[in-house]
């Protein structure tokens, strides 16, 4: 089984601060200053913070009159998706120069799988400083990489020397780094998990590693499996050039908050009514539905059913949603209401994973 275990050299590249710095760039009386993107209004959220924002604590998703606060001198500039769009089709083309294999996560972030790559180089780190100066050469933007043997770790790695650098973490460097790691930098681990773990006295890699695969799975589920295998360095994803969308979804946030579950339904129905659009457009259906609260004080809740058979109209969504709002008296007013819909009709079942042991030819590997 050794022989077969595919081993990989993998690249995840991470734009700095990228809308905030496509702002900068295309208006250079922004340049140097604290900017963030969207959120200017009462109700509005930070979509992305430039460095210089970032010193005073404004981050993406907060409010903007949080950000406000924070940073009185902050400037305010309206989101620009199209622009984004444009600026990451001409990094995107930059990948291509170098594999096919590329899996972009975002308009500003992607996979690399460059084990094998058109340029014939063997040294990941150096295809990973090309990329990072043709980047800037070509859209006067900085980029920041990860260079190691799987996803998990090179998505880690990339946010290590942030802004405008790279970290490659060698084979032989894998289990040793993530062990000295606090278990909140592991990707996945949401601030739920992460004071959940420290409760648990689990702090650092090294403490999740001492754990057992039945105590993982006993307080965290299936994700126990997860963080069992993903800090002994094992995570076989593979780079998948063409994503398969998993979910899809709409939301709406309110000029006023909403405390009458009545109101709410009338607003769930629009939502409904966008995401059966969105379904009917790309031809799917989804068995898995969820209803995203956000409450006045912006805790977030979910609540979610699956169903025996696919859906994609509006009244059966509805139907769920309803039972899923019902289920529980709401204990706040409410900023946000959101539907999505997942467990879609293009999905295709899972291949069984290789055997542990199979992954110890991946830490032999010049980087």
């Amino acid at each position: 089984m050794q022989d077969e275990m595919p081993i990989r050299k993998i690249i995840h590249v991470d734009m700095d601060a990228f809308y905030a710095s496509v702002e900068q760039l295309d208006n250079p009386d922004l340049r140097g200053k604290p900017i963030a993107v969207g959120g200017s209004s009462a109700r509005g959220v930070v979509s992305a913070a430039s460095y210089e924002a970032r010193k005073f604590g404004v981050r993406s998703a907060m409010s903007g009159a949080m950000a406000r606060k924070l940073c009185p001198e902050l400037i305010f500039v309206r989101t620009n998706f199209d622009r984004y769009k444009e600026v990451s089709k001409q990094i995107r083309k930059i990948f291509f120069e170098y594999t096919d294999l590329v899996e972009p996560l975002s308009l500003d972030e992607a996979y690399l799988d460059v084990t094998e790559n058109k340029k014939g180089n063997p040294s990941a780190t150096l295809i990973a400083t090309e990329i990072r100066k043709k980047i800037k050469e070509k859209t006067g933007l900085n980029a920041s990489a990860g260079i190691s043997v799987n996803k998990f770790v090179a998505k880690i790695a990339s946010d290590i020397n942030k802004p405008n650098g790279q970290k490659t973490i060698g084979p032989e460097e894998v289990v040793p780094f993530l062990e000295t790691l606090d278990v909140k930098k592991f990707y996945g681990v949401g601030k739920v998990t992460k004071e959940k773990m420290y409760r648990l006295g689990i702090f650092t890699g090294k403490d999740l590693k001492s754990k057992s695969l039945e105590f993982l799975e006993e307080h965290f589920g299936k994700s126990g499996g997860f963080y069992y295998k993903v800090v002994r360095g094992i995570h076989n994803s593979k780079v998948k050039p063409s994503r398969t969308q998993k979910s899809l979804a709409a939301e709406h946030t309110f000029s006023e908050n909403i405390s009458s579950e009545i109101f709410m339904m009338e607003r769930l129905e629009e939502i409904a009514a966008e995401v059966e659009n969105r379904l009917k457009s790309k031809k799917l259906a989804g068995k898995t539905v969820t209803l995203k609260i956000k409450y006045r004080d912006f805790t977030l809740q979910t609540r979610s059913k699956t169903l025996p058979l696919f859906i994609a109209s509006k009244e059966l969504i509805l139907d769920v949603v309803k039972e899923l709002l019902f289920q529980e008296k709401m204990k706040e007013s409410v900023r946000l209401l959101g539907i999505s819909i997942s467990h879609l009709n293009n999905e295709t079942p899972k291949k069984k994973e290789v055997p542990k042991e199979s992954i110890d030819v991946q830490l032999k590997l010049e980087f």
